[in-house]
């Protein structure tokens, strides 16, 4: 058995050392000359987005990898320099730094008559038994559409464009979006004593806070709390938001006109107190453009000197050819369990969710599942069986959340995790 592992960030890094652990034999291509993936600030891979000042908005504590924990030392929230850091210590720790081949590009995955997969990289081609996909969902900028009528003749960028406060020093801002890079951005603008902010959300977000009292808000969730049922959770949640800012509408932030918990929420610190302030305003979807001015649904009119789309990414293998694998602006790549496809015999990918939670430990925990259907200590269901299971959970999540090409990655911790725990029970190989 010879692997194949695309991508050296988060995910790619706890496939390598799941499979090493495994001893599973495997290559691991890395486009850039460094681990990390998009925590690298100015990856030289070119897919990176994060920007400067970034921190994580998961607590260090519940954001590490099971059985490496981060450093004490380091802040609850660290900055992405920590995060390097951290990725760096593990790689070494688990001596998985010589599997990896950097500044080599995957250019081509094709599947043979045998089943195996010729990959294709800048530097060689190579029969590989499995292939592992980690080359991560957020690097293809997702822009509107239809694009917003009218021509708009400011700056325009995409939020992964984003990367120092300068981009948006002493200019009118308009951030389109309001996901957590929307915010973080908007935020960042009204610190650097820019002219106006302003938020457009056709629909907005409910706003989280890092902290409640003294405790990271994210730690309030539970496995015990993922089983409550969903009219319980909204209530609980609304109960500790309430109790940790109050309403987020008296801070001049717009509530959303449906249930917490049908959409991803945002994270955010800073938002509330910013617009309180007034530095940091509201408004609607964007009707048209006309020149500089921005005219919104509401009929309103503003002067913006810049736009920022945070307005997501779409999920793209360029390498994979295949029709099967382009999903084109749906993101909806149907996948069991988020991971298998059923089509296609040992192929999979990691980290290729949005979870209520940190993604990590879940990438972990897909790593180990892949590792034992590979070593054969445990064993898929039929094709159909898996066909009917992805049909059955694109149904429940169409209940849950908006239809949004977001959503159609949405896992929620601990029941996902549990999920995947489960199937290996299941499935084992006696």
């Amino acid at each position: 058995m010879k692997v194949c592992i695309i991508g050296a960030g988060s995910s790619g890094i706890t496939a390598a050392k799941t499979l090493k652990e495994h001893g599973i034999s495997f290559d691991c291509y890395e486009k850039g000359s460094n681990i990390g993936g998009n925590w690298r600030f100015n990856n030289d891979n070119g897919m990176s987005s994060a920007y400067r000042s970034l921190h994580i908005n998961t607590n260090r504590r519940v954001m590490a990898y099971s059985d490496f924990p981060m450093p004490a030392s380091y802040p609850m929230f660290p900055h992405h320099s920590h995060i390097i850091a951290y990725f760096e210590d593990y790689v070494d720790h688990f001596g998985i730094r010589p599997f990896i081949y950097f500044n080599t590009e995957v250019l081509d995955v094709a599947r043979q008559d045998d089943g195996k997969y010729l990959v294709e990289t800048t530097k060689n081609k190579i029969i590989y038994d499995a292939v592992v996909v980690c080359n991560g969902h957020h690097w293809n900028p997702r822009f509107p559409e239809p694009a917003f009528a009218g021509t708009f003749t400011g700056e325009q960028i995409h939020s992964h464009h984003y990367k120092e406060s300068q981009q948006v020093a002493g200019k009118n801002v308009l951030v389109v979006g309001m996901g957590n890079s929307a915010v973080d951005i908007a935020c960042e603008a009204a610190r650097t004593h820019s002219g106006r902010v302003v938020i457009s959300s056709r629909s907005g977000a409910y706003i989280v806070p890092n902290w409640i009292g003294s405790k990271p808000f994210d730690e309030l969730a539970s496995p015990l709390a993922s089983k409550m049922p969903l009219f319980l959770q909204r209530i609980f949640l609304k109960t500790a938001l309430w109790v940790a800012r109050g309403n987020q509408s008296d801070y001049g932030v717009p509530t959303p006109n449906r249930p917490v918990l049908m959409e991803h929420p945002t994270l955010s610190q800073d938002l509330l107190n910013l617009a309180g302030r007034g530095l940091v305003g509201f408004k609607p979807n964007v009707r048209e453009f006309r020149g500089q001015t921005v005219v919104f649904e509401d009929g309103t009119e503003q002067d913006f000197d810049l736009i920022v789309y945070a307005t997501g990414y779409k999920v793209t293998f360029p390498f994979l050819k295949h029709q099967s694998f382009d999903v084109g602006q749906t993101n909806d790549l149907r996948l069991y369990h988020k991971v298998v496809h059923p089509d296609f015999e040992n192929l999979f990918f990691v980290a290729l969710i949005q979870p209520l939670g940190a993604i990590m430990p879940l990438a972990e925990t897909q790593s180990g599942w892949i590792a034992k259907i590979l070593s054969g200590k445990v064993r898929l269901p039929s094709a159909d069986t898996m066909r009917q299971r992805i049909e059955n959970d694109k149904l429940t999540m169409q209940k849950r959340y908006k239809a949004s090409p977001r959503h159609t990655l949405q896992v929620d911790f601990f029941p996902y995790k549990a999920c995947i725990e489960n199937e290996i029970r299941q499935m084992k190989v006696v």
